[in-house]
């Protein structure tokens, strides 16, 4: 029987949404956590929560939730009209999606950036490349912070869309046009089961170690 999680009621300090349809939502940090974890969220405490990666730092006084709106979703269109001073129902951070110092590729979908915001908002910069896609060039939720600090080594690719210095297509295009995947650098992989599958196929058919690739599917 699956175990339901505990839930804690919080007060939401604010919302914005940063593109159509994309919010973040924000409250004060009643925890500890490792960049990386998720935690559910429900309107109430007897709900079944659904999950979502913390997109804020570990020192962070407040704890950022990244999302989009499914219209027909049970949660998001209710989360999408809170706010300040409204209350949510949030577990504690768990899982084990999280970040190191170790060289790394960062490689993500869509809202599934939200664990790597978190990892470099924590500092994990060094040795890192990210590699994000989207449909469209509103698709790269936190640029304006990604671009100073890594430079070159935040590759954007749009699959409909194009602009000054995006790459045109698909990220698993970009992959498969790479030189060089390091072999010995690890992978961490987050967004849709679509993509993490084919990302991860296109790794080990580079001589990516199966042990070196990390992955987390958003639903």
């Amino acid at each position: 029987m699956k175990k339901r999680l505990e839930l804690k009621k919080v007060k939401v300090l604010r919302q914005r949404e940063i593109a159509p349809g994309v919010f973040v939502l924000s409250f004060a940090r009643p925890w500890d956590f490792s960049a990386g974890q998720v935690v559910g969220i429900s309107a109430r405490e007897t709900d079944d929560a659904r999950l979502y990666s913390i997109a804020s730092g570990e020192l962070d006084d407040e704890v950022d939730i990244l999302y989009n709106i499914y219209p027909e979703g049970k949660l998001t269109p209710w989360m999408s009209r809170l706010n300040t001073a409204d209350n949510i129902w949030v577990s504690e951070p768990f899982g084990a999606f999280t970040g190191s110092e170790e060289a790394a590729w960062w490689i993500a979908s869509g809202t599934g950036i939200a664990p790597f915001s978190a990892m470099f908002r924590t500092g994990l910069t060094n040795g890192k490349k990210l590699l994000h896609g989207g449909r469209d060039l509103n698709s790269f939720y936190f640029s304006e912070s990604f671009q100073p600090v890594l430079g070159e080594n935040y590759i954007r690719c749009c699959s409909r869309e194009e602009g000054p210095g995006i790459y045109s297509g698909r990220l698993t295009k970009y992959l498969s046009e790479c030189e060089h995947l390091p072999a010995s650098e690890k992978y961490y992989l987050c967004g849709s089961a679509e993509m993490v599958v084919e990302v991860r196929d296109i790794l080990i058919g580079r001589g990516v170690p199966f042990d070196n690739i990390i992955s987390e599917i958003y639903f």
